[in-house]
């Protein structure tokens, strides 16, 4: 039986470093998708509240204004539960939609003052169904974010097919697309900071490679979005308008994109997906079906927790 349905990538700024109105605003997306028939919105990468652009600007030696900043950061960070994720709960359970979104998320677990790059799951019913935090910061990240485990490798089942994560660069790594795919994924969210053509060659790639549907979502942040009273604002070149202009896409299984990419202006991209597109793909090419070779290779996740 055909299973048609609507996606959608919000490629929208926070409020820079204001955890409250930045999940107003996620809320307010939230139900516009749900209005317009979206089975399931995907929000960009540290969304709440915030990239921490500055990790590539300011060196390590500034360390007043560092701390500063980080003190801010965590001040506006989410536990996994608080109350910013009851708000988006109650709005995806008002908007009858599953939502994935990025943010900075506390170690609650232990000290409370060290930072994950995650991504939080809510189902089209307003629960938590899960998490994942980011495997490897990249560069200048490292100052910012700890290093994610095995435990958040999970895939979930949702109303618009079996979903699951992978933010920004971990994207790039085999064994991590690997994971994603032996577990029956068939949309994988891939939340971004970059911007760049090769980023978008490399979702239609693993599109592909993976025979699923791929939404990449990234952040359109303008200069004027980082308040002035942020030093490390003066760090940028002088003139630039955008900080990040998204190029956010929503791909097929076929590697073709099919909605976006979205350059320069926050939108909401909107595409229908039916998902015997992914059987068909998989026809010619299944790598963890008819063409992983399991004689030859062995794979195996560690799962720490």
């Amino acid at each position: 039986m055909t299973k048609i349905t609507k996606v959608a990538a919000a490629q929208l700024s926070p409020v820079f470093l204001n955890k409250e109105k930045t999940v107003e605003k996620a809320c307010q997306a939230i139900l516009e998708a749900g209005k317009k028939g979206a089975g399931l919105i995907v929000f960009p990468e540290a969304f709440i509240s915030g990239y921490p652009d500055w990790v590539w600007l300011i060196p390590n030696s500034k360390g007043a204004e560092l701390n500063e900043l980080y003190l801010q950061l965590v001040a506006n960070a989410v536990s996994i539960p608080d109350e910013t994720t009851s708000s988006l709960c109650k709005a995806a359970k008002a908007a009858k939609i599953n939502v994935v979104i990025g943010l900075n998320e506390r170690n609650t677990e232990t000290s409370n003052a060290s930072l994950f790059n995650s991504l939080l799951f809510i189902d089209d019913k307003g629960a938590i169904i899960g998490k994942h935090r980011k495997l490897i910061p990249t560069g200048g990240e490292r100052l910012i974010w700890s290093q994610g485990d095995g435990s958040t490798l999970s895939g979930y089942h949702t109303s618009v097919g079996k979903i699951a994560g992978l933010v920004c660069w971990e994207n790039f790594m085999p064994l991590a697309r690997n994971a994603i795919y032996e577990l029956g994924t068939q949309i994988l969210v891939s939340p971004t900071w970059d911007k760049s053509p090769n980023w978008l060659q490399t979702m239609q790639h693993i599109a592909r490679e993976g025979g699923l549907f791929v939404i990449s979502t990234c952040m359109a942040l303008k200069m004027e979005a980082i308040p002035d009273t942020h030093e490390f604002k003066k760090r940028y070149p002088e003139g630039r308008e955008w900080i990040n202009t998204g190029n956010s896409a929503i791909i097929a299984p076929n590697g073709k994109i099919i909605a976006g990419p979205l350059e320069a202006e926050e939108g909401i991209l909107y595409a229908d997906i039916d998902l015997d597109e992914i059987v068909k793909a998989k026809r010619m090419f299944d790598v963890v079906g008819h063409y992983s070779r399991p004689d030859v290779f062995h794979f195996s996740v560690k799962k720490k927790g």
